[in-house]
């Protein structure tokens, strides 16, 4: 993951599904918003490989010559692909971390070595500079850890403070969120399609007057996100940057609901306010000219495969009724309760955005705002 600070998240409940036939005054609609957390699950078999691969790590750092090699690296980098800097002891280990957190999250073997070493704190990089030997942890998983394990050379464990970094240096041992997110968008995008709920561009404007369907004809209209800011949230020092992404759902132009994903991969860091201008909902794709927005995070477990199946399982038991009925609630419930650990997490939710939004939406849950535009993609 991108190194350092974390971005915002917190675990959910299921929200009470609420299907609202929306009026024209749209805005006054009361909307349910989530309540209180759900039970954490056991350790991911992600975070059991980047634990084995921070031991593994922290043994070889016997190595004098090794260990300088890790520190050179460490200390001109944010990250380092440590699979690859690897010697041929330790190589075989770290590939097969690899295969198993690629195998975890649903992703192919192609998409190459994620594990990453990098500096748990800024502030390590004077006692690292000066020799002093690191210790190795592995990435937490859990915002609300009290504590964190790390591995000396001789292999001890020792459990340091969670939201006080250590004056000793720590290398934190975690996977390459961006790489990670963007070859899972793409399974999970493949699977939705498979699972039917990604239906295809439509080759003609929908019902429209002569003068509108001249237009639409030249290209087709947007909605995008000029601005956008998440909350504050104090997390362990060992956490790395989260990879949020956004489920954009409605219904296609066939009637049946459609997910599309979006990668916000510039959103690192929590009280931050970006401005990306990118494009979050294509009208052309639906029906309506209202959709729905739930905003996620990866830290580390998701299975992209089974998040697509998990959210067909259950959005396409929704039929179109005639009328736009809001989608959050029912994706919310689709993610199976012993996911809701730290991965993935919900981050907030904009239910009925219009096309014709122009300006600053809060989320449901409080957690953040995005300024919004309406934007015509002209065709060359």
């Amino acid at each position: 993951m991108r190194h350092p600070h974390p971005a915002r998240r917190g675990v959910i409940a299921t929200v009470a599904a609420s299907l609202i036939c929306l009026t024209a005054a749209q805005s006054a609609t009361a909307l349910p918003a989530p309540a209180a957390p759900r039970a954490h699950a056991p350790s991911s078999a992600v975070t059991v490989a980047e634990d084995q691969a921070a031991r593994a790590i922290a043994g070889s750092l016997s190595d004098a010559s090794w260990s300088a090699r890790v520190r050179d690296a460490a200390l001109a980098s944010d990250e380092v692909a440590v699979t690859d800097l690897a010697g041929p002891g330790l190589r075989p280990v770290l590939a097969d971390a690899d295969r198993r957190i690629a195998a975890a999250k649903g992703l192919g073997a192609d998409v190459g070595s994620l594990l990453r070493l990098r500096l748990g704190d800024e502030s390590m990089r004077g006692a690292l500079a000066s020799g002093v030997t690191p210790w190795v942890a592995a990435a937490a998983s859990d915002e609300d850890a009290s504590a964190v394990t790390a591995y000396d050379s001789l292999g001890r464990a020792h459990r340091l403070d969670a939201r006080t970094a250590p004056t000793r240096p720590v290398y934190v041992v975690d996977i390459d969120g961006s790489k990670a997110l963007a070859a899972g968008l793409d399974v999970l995008r493949g699977e939705l399609d498979r699972q039917g709920l990604a239906s295809s561009a439509p080759s003609a404007p929908r019902s429209a007057a002569p003068s509108s369907m001249a237009a639409a004809a030249a290209g087709f209209w947007t909605t995008r996100v000029t601005q956008v800011r998440l909350s504050d949230d104090e997390e362990p020092w060992v956490k790395g940057d989260a990879e949020i992404y956004t489920l954009v759902t409605g219904f296609g132009q066939d009637g049946l609901v459609r997910v599309d994903p979006v990668d916000m991969p510039y959103l690192d860091n929590d009280g931050t306010t970006y401005s990306p201008n990118q494009i979050l909902v294509n009208w052309s794709l639906y029906k309506y000219d209202l959709a729905d927005a739930v905003m996620m995070e990866d830290d580390g477990s998701t299975n992209y495969r089974e998040l697509a199946k998990a959210i067909a399982g259950v959005l396409l038991t929704i039929a179109d009724q005639g009328v736009y009925v809001p989608l959050v609630n029912a994706v919310l419930d689709a993610v199976p309760d012993d996911w809701w650990t730290d991965d993935p997490d919900y981050v907030d939710s904009w239910y009925t955005l219009a096309r014709s939004d122009n300006g600053t939406r809060y989320g449901a849950r409080g957690n953040g705002w995005m300024t919004l535009q309406p934007y015509f993609v002209e065709q060359f």
